[in-house]
Order: structure tokens, then C-alpha cells, then sequence
């Protein structure tokens, strides 16, 4: 998505929505900010995931849980993939 932002007299940019929505970001995530000679990156900061055993069971440990709806929809998606790719197998 190429788009203009306007830096607000504070200094502030906001991020359009489908931004946001893309990299989950929520109200107060950090950003990591990288300048440059003539351009700006701005990157999530995400936690290194781990895993641990929690009574004999692999468990990740990824920082901040999931929104519920973030859960929903990566379920909904890998069912239709799946479904997809039975019904494809069988034409």
C-alpha cells in the first residue's frame, strides 16, 4: 500500500486502518524506527517466541496472546484452504 501521512503538529502520524490490520497492530505496540538519508522504515517490535514444556506438552510462548477474533479467522482460513484442497483432489 503506497500512500501519503501528515505529520500532525505534535509530530504524530496515524497509520491507516488496513495497515494496522494487516501487521495486528494494537493501540500502544511499540514500532521500532529506522531513518535514513531520505526515507524512514517503521517495524513491529515483536518478542523472540519460545517453547517450554508445561506438563509434558510443547507450549509456544509468543508474548502477548491473540485476539480471539485473530484465532477465529486463522481457523476459518485453514479450514477453507483445506476444503479447497479435498475438493480440488477430487475433480
Amino acid at each position: 500500500m503506497n500512500t501519503t501521512l501528515s505529520v500532525d503538529r505534535a509530530g504524530r502520524l496515524v497509520l491507516p486502518k488496513p495497515v494496522r490490520e494487516q501487521l495486528q497492530l494494537e493501540p500502544g505496540e511499540p514500532l521500532e524506527l529506522e531513518s535514513f538519508d531520505d526515507h524512514i522504515v517503521l517495524r513491529p517490535v515483536r518478542g523472540n517466541a519460545s517453547m517450554y514444556k508445561k506438563q509434558g506438552i510443547w507450549v509456544f510462548r509468543g508474548g502477548a496472546p491473540l485476539k480471539a477474533s485473530v484465532v477465529r479467522e486463522t481457523i476459518r482460513r485453514v479450514r477453507k484452504d483445506r476444503e479447497q484442497a479435498i475438493l480440488g483432489r477430487k475433480r
